[in-house]
C-alpha cells in the first residue's frame, strides 16, 4: 500500500473516531492530526478541509458498489452501508453549506438518478428538475432514517425509497401522458 494511502486512511481513521462522539463542527484539522500522530502539513498535503476528508472516506469505501450497474441493489448496499457506519453519517450529513458531505453526496446520486429516469421526460429541463427532486428527497430520507432513534433495518429503508421512487415515477408518467394528449404540454 502506498504511503500517501496509508496517511490518508489514518486521518480518516482518526476522524472516524473523533466524530463518535463530536460534531464535525467541532472538530479541527489539528484535533485529526494530533489524534493520529500526524502534522497539519502532511493533512493538507492531502486534503483541502476535513470536508474534503469526509467526501474522500465515502468516495473510497463506497467506490466498488457505485461502479455497479444495479442500482437498485447498490442502493440497498449503500443503506447497509450507513446503517453500519450511522454515527460517522448521521454526523456528516448534518453539515450543510458549501463542501459539505450532503452536497456532495446530492451530486453523487444525481447521474445514477438521472439513468433511472433520464427516458420519461421529452424535455431536459422537466428531467433534471425530477432528477433534483429525487435527489433531494433522497438526501432528506436518509438523514431523517438516519437521525431516527431506531432505525428500520437498511433493507426496509431502501426497499421503501425505491417504492416510494417507482410511485412517484409512475404518478409523473401518467400524468405527463395525459397531458401530452390533452394538448397541456
Amino acid at each position: 500500500m502506498p504511503d500517501s494511502l496509508i496517511t490518508k486512511r489514518a486521518l480518516a481513521s482518526s476522524l472516524k473516531e473523533l466524530m463518535k462522539t463530536q460534531p464535525l463542527t467541532k472538530i479541527s484539522v489539528g484535533d485529526i492530526c494530533e489524534k493520529c500522530g500526524m502534522n497539519r502539513k502532511s493533512f493538507y498535503y492531502h486534503f483541502c478541509d476535513k470536508y474534503d476528508l469526509v467526501n474522500w472516506i465515502f468516495d473510497t469505501e463506497f467506490s466498488e458498489i457505485r461502479n455497479r450497474p444495479d442500482h437498485i441493489a447498490n442502493f440497498e448496499e449503500l443503506c447497509e452501508y450507513f446503517y453500519a457506519d450511522r454515527e460517522f453519517y448521521r454526523n456528516a450529513l448534518r453539515i450543510t453549506g458549501q463542501n459539505s458531505f450532503r452536497d456532495y453526496f446530492r451530486m453523487q446520486i444525481h447521474p445514477v438518478l438521472k439513468e433511472l429516469v433520464g427516458n420519461l421526460f421529452d424535455s431536459e429541463e422537466d428531467t433534471e428538475f425530477l432528477v433534483t427532486f429525487l435527489a433531494d428527497g433522497t438526501v432528506s430520507a436518509l438523514i431523517r432514517w438516519l437521525n431516527s432513534s431506531d432505525p428500520e433495518p437498511p433493507e426496509e429503508m431502501a426497499r421503501r425509497v425505491r417504492r416510494t421512487m417507482i410511485a412517484i415515477s409512475q404518478a409523473i408518467v401518467t400524468t405527463y401522458e395525459e397531458e401530452r394528449k390533452a394538448g397541456k404540454e
